[in-house]
Order: C-alpha cells, then structure tokens, then sequence
C-alpha cells in the first residue's frame, strides 16, 4: 500500500465499527462474523484511511470529509453527498468494467464524520510509473500507461459532452484563485502576480478557449488518483473536484503533472515532452479527424499546463527553489 502508515486497530467500540461489520462488508467478499480492522493513514488533503478486514484481508477506503477548519457541517455533507453521486454517475455511464474503470461506492454516513466509504482498487500508481521511468528507463511502459489514460479520458469526456460551449470565465477565476494564494504566501511579487494576470488576460481573449462543448472532466488527474492493471486497465479513483469544463482541462493538468516529475528529478522539464506529445497524440486518436483534433487541443493545453504549475508551486510542502522553477516554467508557457 503506497504513501500509507499503519495505525492500529479499529476498536470495537467506534461506532464506526458497526457501520463497517453491518453496512459495507456485507456488499464484500467477506462473509463471517467479528471481523477485526486494521487501519492505515493515507496522504490525501481529507481525512482518508484503509480499512483492512485482517482474516479476509478485505480493504475498503473510508474519506471523513468533516471536521475540516472552516468547513461546516453543511458543507461537508454536501461534499460527501456530491462525490458520492459522481462515483455512481460516471459508474452509470459503463465506466465500471474492463478496461476503464470508476472505483465504487459502498456507502455514505452524515452522522460518522460525513464518511464516504468506496472499494479499495489494486492497481500501480502513475506516479510510481512516472518515477521507474526517470529513474530505471522504463519508458516503454509509461508509453502504454498514457495511452491506456487518453483512451479512458477520452471515452469519459465524449461521453458527458454537452450541447453547451466552454465557460473559460469560471478557469480564469480559479487561475485568479492560485495566483492569490501564490501572493498571499509571498511566494509571488506583486509584479509577477500582475504579469500572470495579463498573461491570462490574453489567453482569454483567444476564441479557441471558448469554442469546445463542455464536458464532464475529472479535476484532479494527479498521478496518485489512477492506477493501472494489465493491458489497458485503468481505475480512476477520487471525484470530489469533478467539473463541467473544458475537456483540456484534464489533459493540461496530466501534462503539468508529467512536466512537474521530469523537473523534479532530473531538473529537466523537456524530458516530459516526449510523453505529453504521446498522450496527447493518443487522446486525439478518438476522434474521427485525428490532426484536427490534436491541433485544437494543443493551442489550449499551454494555459491548462502552465495553471497547474502554479497550482502546484503554491504547496507548501515544495521546496523553494523548486517552487520558482515552477513559477518561471509555467510563465514560459504561459507565453508561449
């Protein structure tokens, strides 16, 4: 289990305990009675834990999305209900079989914390594809992986599109959002906080940001929320941000992510381009004209790119000289 830290077991006592033994395990594998649960800690930005049933060895994962500062329980409700509802949309949808896959929903308790309890899906993680691929030369396989993620994206996205156009308006007020937050850390000066402003200024004045139909995108395509198994397996997890967008909007944050690893490791972006070229090649093969379609997105992927560059400096986690390459790399292709 990656990025995980063994807490103990859940004691019999938790009322969580009996949600578990008479709510979720019954739709499981596992038949029995006293089942006991490990716990595991996972890195996620609610609270998130595995939930190992030690006899069967049955996992599921529970997200607590209450007690957050300065999230209501209203709120929190509301955030549980809607992921909720995403899992079982997209699942609706025939994304829930061989080979794209919506990991799914075992239940939901407003009264545990706002619980959301879904399966525990086995697969690699992109981010350790991406990781072996830098470090061991494995590059034939994160090939196959991104192709296996643009055919996933790709029928997700076709199938949500609407008759509506793109609202690039609300992406410019998240792109608003970051560069505050940048600011507000002063990891940003204000002169360079003003120059990004009119960079995207610009960029909203381009019509082929606003000419696509929106579609249903996943919002979160960082490496640790889809994991792959054989052939072209993919298992998305994670759909607490899932949107109404611009399909490039996955796309741009997938790049961004590539891009991000490449400098992180090896110190050198332009290492990524070659997969990006490749994913995004893949993707616009699920189109009846090919080349039209990858132009088309290839005039957009820069601002979704650069977006989540700066989305990802604004972590405090990341290191500070680390934090201004991401910085000058996203205004460089902010520029274009």
């Amino acid at each position: 289990m990656n990025h995980s830290q063994y807490l103990g077991y859940l004691s019999r006592d938790d009322p969580l305990y009996g949600y578990l033994t008479h709510d979720i395990l019954p739709q499981t594998e596992f038949h029995g009675a006293g089942p006991d649960f490990k716990v595991y800690g996972l890195q996620a930005s609610n609270h998130v834990y595995i939930y190992e049933e030690t006899r069967s060895q049955t996992r599921v994962i529970g997200k607590f999305f209450g007690d957050v500062p300065g999230r209501s329980q209203q709120a929190a409700r509301h955030l549980m209900e809607r992921e909720f509802n995403n899992l079982h949309y997209l699942r609706s949808l025939g994304l829930n079989g061989y080979p794209h896959y919506i990991s799914r929903p075992l239940g939901k308790n407003e009264n545990l914390n706002c619980i959301l309890v879904v399966e525990f899906c086995y697969g690699s993680a992109l981010d350790n594809l991406i990781v072996k691929a830098i470090r061991e030369g494995a590059h034939d396989v994160l090939y196959q992986k991104l192709t296996s993620l643009a055919y996933f994206l790709a029928v997700m996205h076709n199938r949500t599109a609407m008759n509506t156009n793109v609202e690039f308006r609300k992406e410019c007020s998240y792109f608003d959002k970051i560069v505050s937050r940048l600011t507000g850390h002063q990891y940003l000066r204000a002169k360079e906080a003003q120059a990004l402003h009119w960079l995207k200024d610009r960029w909203a004045e381009k019509s082929c940001m606003w000419e696509d139909r929106q579609v249903i995108v996943h919002g979160d395509v960082t490496p640790n929320n889809l994991l792959f198994g054989d052939g072209l397996w993919v298992i998305v997890i994670d759909l607490e941000r899932m949107k109404n967008s611009d399909r490039v909007f996955d796309l741009g944050r997938l790049a961004g992510e590539l891009k991000h690893f490449f400098m992180q490791y090896t110190g050198n972006g332009a290492l990524a381009e070659p997969f990006i070229g490749h994913f995004l090649w893949e993707y616009a093969c699920h189109f009846p004209d090919r080349d039209r379609a990858f132009a088309s997105i290839t005039l957009r992927v820069p601002f979704y790119m650069g977006l989540n560059l700066l989305r990802i400096a604004r972590n405090s986690w990341v290191p500070p000289e680390h934090r201004r390459h991401l910085i000058r790399e996203a205004v460089k292709i902010l520029r274009g």
